[in-house]
């Protein structure tokens, strides 16, 4: 397995000097939220600001593996937005794919903001299925995928255990669309287990290892890093495992990341 950070643990905007210092740490990638590099993540975000950032991660010794957080700065836009804003939210999504690329990333991580409300289950899959697959034709070339992140109940009212995102995957059967889990997902949806891994195994893209309310890795206790870490083993999964988890402290916000690392290679 290969080891990354999301850059939601650095300062917004400028954090080259702290890449320079994770450089050092054995982490060979960064994920990125958007928002926390350029203050306009769409319209007004040049190919050379893309460009420079990618430069000034791999100078400090590091790769961008993908993106996430992607609707934190577009709160109009979603899978179950109004009608009105629909066509701007897949040229939105394009826009990432793109973007994603040419950072040098692979996979987008679509997590929060994707709540059907009233819609029921069947009619909410049936949408997700059509837009998907409008997608996917879209952003074919880019060499990207996107990934739906299962989340609790109390996080997302739509696409919740890894079973229902291995079921788009299936239903979509196209590269574009591959499979996440998220940590503190697992747990709370009793997801632990031989049979979740086994289920995603063959789409298995990106893992995310986390804590309640992005706390440090192991602060909370009532997560089982161990038994995630040997599953993932169990089914060789050679990709990255990314610390997600906020900035702890303004002046020195590596040191906290560096302890989610060391517990990191001691779990997985």
């Amino acid at each position: 397995m290969k080891f990354s950070v999301s850059n939601i643990a650095l300062p917004s905007y400028s954090h080259f000097d702290e890449l320079v210092q994770l450089g050092t740490m054995g982490l060979q990638g960064i994920e990125v939220a958007p928002s926390r590099v350029w203050k306009k993540t769409w319209k007004g975000l040049s190919a050379k600001m893309v460009t420079q950032y990618r430069a000034d991660v791999e100078r400090a010794g590091l790769r961008i593996i993908g993106l996430h957080s992607l609707f934190y700065d577009q709160p109009n836009l979603g899978l179950f937005c109004s009608e009105e804003y629909m066509p701007e939210t897949l040229d939105f999504m394009v826009h990432l794919s793109s973007v994603c690329r040419d950072l040098g990333g692979k996979q987008l991580i679509y997590g929060g903001g994707r709540n059907r409300g009233n819609i029921s289950k069947y009619e909410a899959f049936q949408r997700t299925i059509d837009f998907c697959a409008t997608l996917c034709n879209r952003i074919q070339t880019h060499g990207t995928s996107y990934c739906f992140e299962p989340l609790s109940p109390r996080k997302s009212d739509f696409i919740n255990t890894v079973e229902e995102s291995v079921t788009i995957v299936e239903t979509l059967n196209n590269r574009a669309f591959q499979v996440q889990i998220d940590a503190e997902a697992l747990a709370e949806n009793n997801e632990i287990s031989e049979k979740t891994f086994l289920i995603a195994q063959p789409y298995l893209i990106h893992v995310h290892a986390n804590e309640p309310n992005f706390g440090i890795l192991g602060s909370s206790g009532l997560i089982d890093h161990k038994a995630i870490g040997g599953y993932l083993r169990g089914i060789n999964y050679n990709g990255f495992v990314s610390i997600e988890q906020k900035m702890f402290n303004q002046t020195d916000p590596v040191s906290g990341i560096a302890t989610s690392i060391s517990f990191l290679k001691e779990n997985y």
